[in-house]
């Protein structure tokens, strides 16, 4: 019981850090930035918005705060512990990267790369003066292994919340296939802000009822309690896949990295030479499951292209008609109102041919035809709330370019006009 109420003492004093720590309401402001530019991004392409940049952020929010407790008791038992001078050391690391580019806030690549760094620097005599050496003893000072399971952990953690979050944060875009034509596609770009409650070894009259795995007999004069806000997310991009089958194979593939760093880390707490290899894999491997998405994509068929007949569904506005009508992305429209279409033209053609009623029939994913039908009012968007995928040689593109900290804040987005007139293929910068 004695060590119950110091936990929950402990608890309620490592709140009030959290909420005198800048980091966390950082990480919060810069994910509320992403989700803006995002939507920016969907009125550029489709001029109505399909996402509400501050319920994504909320939403973000509470799952980042519901996975934070889990990563919190799985540290507890691991025995993951850190300083406040590790902690900023690793916001340092963490901030340097997002300069280069957004999805390179994410302490698989801060950790690691400090990992590699204390390695190096075990290597050479160096012994600095005044802030140099306090940067030097802090480094070296750095349980890596239990970091690193730390990362691992809480890959896990993102791995289960890119399974029940991850498709409703997919943007649609139209972006430049491989024989130049336009194709429609989804950008998957989700972070969530984690705030951690980390057990560290320290002097007080109970110990924990349990022996945690890293730290040995650390724990044994008993242990206080810490606040560590860090910030998970993932950003991909598929033009050959659903966004829910995306973020499937992503929850798998992340699952697994999880558990493969996990083991290694376990292992360099046993075995310190394999302290490095943990690191490497935590930023390579993490890398290598992009560039093996990114090599996917580009050798898969796109999905969003019209068939001869009828018309691909890109997205569903969100409240339209076509929502209703229970039209969802994939899917394709081959007549409406007993009018066969095979352009955006024929589909407004066919809808004006009853402005009160219209009468749908609709390819689904599984290649059956549906049919639909619903009443038309005032008001109704003019597609009936469905995007449909580009026209291949005209239509506005994203250029797929990567994000730093300073595009994040200017809202730079890039985007490349093409139509049939080889003189408008041209790249524009919209300042938004």
């Amino acid at each position: 019981m004695d060590v119950a109420l110091e936990l929950l003492w402990k608890l309620g004093d490592a709140l009030l850090q959290l909420l005198t720590q800048p980091f966390y309401y950082i990480s919060i402001i810069l994910m509320a930035l992403v989700y803006r530019r995002q939507v920016l991004l969907e009125r550029k392409l489709f001029s109505v918005r399909l996402h509400s940049w501050g319920l994504q952020t909320w939403r973000t929010f509470w799952g980042g705060l519901l996975a934070g407790i889990g990563v919190s008791v799985a540290a507890a038992f691991l025995g993951i512990s850190l300083t406040t001078e590790a902690v900023i050391c690793i916001w340092v690391v963490a901030i340097v990267l997002l300069l280069f580019r957004v999805r390179y806030l994410c302490f698989a690549y801060a950790i690691g790369i400090l990992g590699v760094i204390q390695f190096v620097m075990g290597l050479f005599s160096w012994s600095p003066d005044g802030f140099l050496k306090t940067v030097k003893d802090t480094v070296a000072g750095l349980d890596i292994p239990a970091l690193l399971a730390l990362v691992a952990v809480l890959h896990l953690a993102e791995a289960l919340l890119i399974r029940l979050q991850g498709a409703s944060f997919a943007n649609p875009l139209f972006i430049e296939g491989k024989r130049g034509k336009l194709v429609g596609g989804y950008q998957m770009q989700v972070f969530w802000p984690i705030p951690l409650f980390l057990l560290i070894p320290g002097a007080s009259d109970n110990v924990l009822p349990w022996t945690p795995l890293f730290g040995g007999d650390g724990w044994s004069s008993g242990f206080s309690m810490m606040a560590l806000p860090v910030v998970i997310g993932f950003s991909e991009m598929t033009q050959s896949l659903l966004p829910q089958v995306k973020a499937d194979r992503t929850f798998k593939r992340l699952l697994i990295y999880g558990v493969v760093l996990l083991a290694f880390s376990i292992l360099s707490a046993w075995w310190s030479p394999l302290a490095l290899v943990a690191a490497l894999i935590a930023f390579v491997l993490h890398e290598g499951l992009a560039w093996y998405s990114r090599y996917e994509e580009q050798h898969r068929s796109p999905v969003f292209v019209h068939p001869v007949q009828g018309l691909k569904v890109l997205a569903v506005i969100p409240g339209s008609p076509a929502e209703e009508l229970g039209i969802a992305a994939g899917e394709s429209i081959v007549k409406v109102n007993g009018m066969a279409i095979r352009s955006k033209e024929q589909l407004h053609l066919a809808i004006r041919k009853n402005p009160a009623f219209c009468k749908l029939e609709v390819q689904n994913l599984q290649g059956e035809v549906k049919f639909l039908q619903r009443a038309i009012y005032d008001g109704d968007h003019h597609q009936l709330g469905v995007i449909l995928a580009p026209d291949p040689d005209a239509g506005v593109a994203l250029v797929l370019k990567p994000v730093n900290l300073f595009q994040l804040i200017g809202m730079k987005i890039h985007a490349r006009s093409k139509s049939s007139t080889p003189a408008s293929h041209d790249a524009r910068e919209a300042d938004m």
